[in-house]
């Protein structure tokens, strides 16, 4: 609260004012973004859900600077992303965003450990803390002890903690995730946003998911409902549902 007695809102990560994107197909043009507003918070988890299709997946390329925008900007950790030059949104999305996919996106050849190592060495970290950075985001996620194997030798559960190792490594300020869970299984898929939650809450990111399992939004900090390219629903939670569910059984323990 201000002297003047005014309650002041936390500082947002990323703020999107009247995105609108539209793509060719033959001679049909189809509008996927409708003058959408978004904007999200640092230690939050703001899960963006709709159907295939419905434009969420574009958006989230729009917010992270990997697909420009027919029209709207984004200002993105107080600067404005798409008036960059193309090699400076490179260089804002390695310093600054982790990037988590339905398909994980790790290369075949490297070990969990040199996964996380090598776009470390990417943003110029040191040989040394590079290797502890890896160490620590793999022990956080419980991969420390396969930090040695390769895709190959693990399980779609275990590549999707990679995944999110190698991003948590960054230490990023913004952490993207597309349908992190739709390869999974319940359970694995429960331990993913999980981690994705203490991404927010341990690291100060703010967690932008993407997903139309609705099974995710107990863990959110927020759900915004998007369909045909405008959004419909946005709701915040007091709490995540599975935290007030946690504290009403340990009070029925005392």
């Amino acid at each position: 609260m201000t002297p003047n007695g005014l309650h002041l809102q936390p500082v947002g990560a990323l703020r999107a004012t009247s995105l609108r994107k539209s793509f060719k197909t033959g001679r049909t043009k189809v509008e996927v973004l409708k003058g959408v507003d978004f904007d999200a918070r640092h230690g939050e988890v703001t899960m963006v859900m709709g159907p295939s299709g419905s434009g969420k997946s574009t958006l989230v390329a729009a917010l992270s600077g990997l697909l420009r925008p027919d029209e709207g900007d984004v200002v993105a950790l107080g600067e404005p992303l798409w008036s960059k030059p193309s090699g400076k949104i490179d260089k804002f999305r390695l310093d600054h965003c982790g990037f988590i996919f339905q398909g994980f996106n790790l290369f075949p050849a490297l070990t969990a450990l040199r996964q996380i190592t090598t776009v470390l060495k990417y943003q110029g970290v040191r040989n040394d803390e590079a290797r502890a950075r890896a160490e620590q985001a793999l022990d956080e996620v419980g991969m420390k002890p396969k930090m040695n194997q390769r895709p190959s030798e693990l399980s779609g559960g275990e590549k999707q903690r990679v995944a999110i190792a190698r991003a948590l490594a960054k230490q990023p300020k913004l952490l993207f995730a597309d349908e992190p869970t739709s390869a999974l299984d319940g359970e694995n898929g429960q331990i993913v946003i999980r981690l994705l939650q203490r991404a927010a809450k341990a690291h100060d990111a703010a967690v932008i998911c993407v997903t139309h399992d609705p099974r995710l939004e107990a863990y959110a900090d927020r759900v915004i409902h998007i369909e045909d390219g405008r959004i419909l629903d946005d709701r915040r939670r007091l709490a995540p549902a599975h935290e007030a569910h946690e504290r009403r059984l340990q009070g029925a323990e005392v």
